[in-house]
């Protein structure tokens, strides 16, 4: 592998992981860490006055995508939107219904609405451009030189075309997932259609998404678990390799890094991790050595404790955090690891577990 490029940042310790280059200590980040757990963000929210208030302001996506920085000695920030945001520019109308999560006011279900789906325009996510390059402007502060550089890289990212698709033909989220599979079944056709005009939308939602200032991105298959073995292939990992294999490389002179993950894909991480990608993450359903022997060392690993963990007391949550990083062993030449749930932050977190834990993967790291 050549040395990639790499932005001139006061911490890149995130992107040194993802090219398994050395670090002084693994770096950490948390999916889904600006969000309801903590108060700062509810008190953005509640000005906004809902949450794609919050979303689609460039201004407020910006300041909660800093709050958790600002409490926590993070190494990445990762931009505050959400992956439904394609399939609504699509005009599918999307809500959110408080204690019903997101809804479509018109799901893709029959012959004439997959013929009616196209790749939208990419300004109708103006908004999302435009919060990537406000958060790079936020995150730059001058060093001791006086030079100013990015306080820590910021991560873009989108759902998958599978993930992207269950909840277009559900309508919303799904226990069963029933009309998506009765679909993928029944009319392989349409579903496949779906996907491909996904994987279309997906690849230039990123590639713009790195044009305004994303250093990394990141493509979320948060529901490639749900299929069986043979369907998993042919209807996430293919169109997910499609997206990878159409992004930008490189922008403004650095490399940019990919990452997927797919949760409940352990069975099949020797395939997701020969798919052109730099870092592949996990759930907590995966032990990290026995999956860096799997793959080994090709790609780097993000992940993996179990979000609950950080329902337990701080010495309890530090001890598992420390449990994580020796399941993954030495860090040596040409190997990478990210620190990170293998799943999104809950709502009801305290957020003084989280301070426990970055200090505990931090400090064991560097021993």
């Amino acid at each position: 592998m050549t040395t990639p490029l790499l932005p001139a940042l006061h911490n890149d310790r995130f992107l040194r992981a993802c090219w398994r280059l050395p670090t002084d200590c693994t770096p950490l980040w948390l999916m889904r860490q600006a969000g309801r757990y903590l108060p700062e963000y509810n008190a953005t929210r509640a000005r906004a006055g809902s949450f794609m208030g919050l979303a689609t302001d460039p201004e407020y996506a910006c300041e909660v995508t800093l709050q958790p920085l600002a409490r926590y000695d993070l190494d990445a920030a990762i931009l505050f939107s959400d992956i439904l945001t394609v399939p609504d520019a699509m005009g599918l109308e999307l809500n959110f219904v408080a204690g019903e999560g997101p809804q479509f006011a018109y799901p893709v279900r029959t012959e004439a609405d997959v013929k009616r789906l196209a790749v939208p325009d990419m300004e109708r996510l103006r908004y999302v451009f435009d919060a990537v390059s406000t958060i790079r402007t936020a995150l730059r502060k001058p060093g001791a030189d006086g030079v100013e550089r990015g306080r820590v890289p910021l991560i873009g990212f989108s759902g998958s075309p599978w993930t992207l698709a269950c909840y277009m033909v559900e309508g919303g989220g799904s226990d069963d997932f029933r009309t998506v599979k009765t679909m993928l079944y029944q009319r392989p056709d349409l579903l496949h259609r779906i996907l491909q005009v996904n994987a279309e939308a997906v690849t230039a939602y990123l590639n713009a998404q790195i044009e305004a200032g994303a250093q990394a991105v990141m493509v979320f298959d948060s529901w490639g678990g749900a299929l069986a073995d043979g369907a998993f292939q042919a209807f996430s990992l293919a169109y997910t390799r499609q997206v990878l294999a159409g992004l930008k490389r490189q922008h403004d002179g650095v490399d940019i890094p990919r990452i997927v993950f797919t949760k409940g894909g352990g069975l099949w991480l020797e395939q997701i991790a020969e798919r052109d990608c730099e870092v592949v993450g996990l759930d907590w359903t995966v032990n990290l050595g026995q999956a860096r022997r799997r793959v080994a060392d090709r790609v780097a690993l993000q992940g993996n404790l179990d979000p609950m963990v950080l329902f337990a007391q701080p010495e309890q949550v530090a001890a598992e955090a420390r449990r994580v990083l020796d399941d993954f062993g030495p860090v040596t030449a040409g190997s990478g690891h990210i620190f990170n749930l293998g799943h999104g932050i809950n709502q009801f977190t305290p957020p003084e577990h989280v301070s426990a834990l970055v200090e505990a993967v931090h400090s064991h790291s560097r021993r």
